[in-house]
C-alpha cells in the first residue's frame, strides 16, 4: 500500500515537572519542537502538524516552524488524549493516508525510525510502532482507517496506547534499536544528562 504520510508532533503540555514548556527547551542549539518537526520531515512526512496548547502563543512566536502547520489544543490540560484527538482531527481534513506521531520530549528518536514505520505502512500495516529492546515506544504510525477508533480511546493522559493494546492483530512492531533512543525529558536534570552525554 502506498499513499501520503504526514507527521504529527504532540507538544501541547505545560511541562509542569520540567518547570516550563518542553517545546521551548534547547538541545544542540535547537528548540525541541523545531527538532521534532525536522525529525519527522527528514523521515519522509509531509506535511507536518504540531499540536500546541499551554503557552501556545509563546511557543509559536519563539519557534521557527516554516514547514509545520500549528493545531491549537485549548483543552490541552485534559492530557495527551486531548492533544492527539485535536491532531488527528486536523489531519482528517487532508488527503493523507497515514500519520506518524511523535512526542516533543523524545529528541533522540531518529529519522530512520520514521522511515521504517512508513515502510511498514507501504507493506499494508494499519498501525506500526517503533520498539527498543523489544518494548513499544515512539514514534507510532496510524493509517487513516484507525483514526476515529483511536480518538474514541484517547482520554485523559492516554494517547494511542489504549487502542494499540486493544488491537494487537492490527499493529506491526518495528525494531528501531539502531536508529536512535526513546529517552524522555521530564525534568531539567534529564535534559542536562542528555546534553552532557552528547557532548562527550
Amino acid at each position: 500500500m502506498t499513499g501520503r504520510v504526514g507527521g504529527l508532533v504532540l507538544a501541547a503540555g505545560a511541562g509542569r515537572r520540567f518547570g516550563s514548556p518542553k517545546a521551548l527547551a534547547m538541545l544542540d542549539g535547537e528548540l525541541l519542537v523545531e527538532r521534532s518537526v525536522r525529525l519527522v520531515a527528514r523521515g519522509g512526512c509531509t506535511p507536518v502538524f504540531v499540536v500546541l496548547g499551554a503557552h501556545a502563543a509563546e511557543v509559536a512566536r519563539a519557534a521557527n516552524l516554516p514547514k509545520a502547520q500549528v493545531v491549537p489544543a485549548p483543552d490541552w490540560a485534559e492530557g495527551m488524549g486531548a492533544s492527539l484527538r485535536r491532531g488527528l482531527g486536523a489531519v482528517a481534513g487532508t488527503s493523507l493516508d497515514a500519520v506518524v506521531i511523535t512526542l516533543v520530549d523524545q529528541p533522540l528518536i531518529g529519522a530512520q525510525a520514521v522511515r521504517r514505520l512508513i515502510t511498514a505502512h507501504a507493506s499494508g500495516a494499519a498501525a506500526a510502532v517503533a520498539t527498543y529492546n523489544g518494548q513499544p515506544r515512539n514514534p507510532v504510525l496510524l493509517r487513516r482507517e484507525t483514526w476515529t477508533e483511536v480518538c474514541a480511546h484517547a482520554r485523559g493522559d492516554m494517547g494511542a496506547r489504549a487502542w494499540l493494546r486493544a488491537n494487537p492483530d492490527r499493529v506491526v512492531m518495528v525494531a528501531c534499536d539502531d536508529t536512535g533512543r526513546p529517552d524522555d525529558i521530564d525534568t531539567p536534570a534529564d535534559l542536562a544528562r542528555l546534553s552532557a552525554a552528547r557532548g562527550r
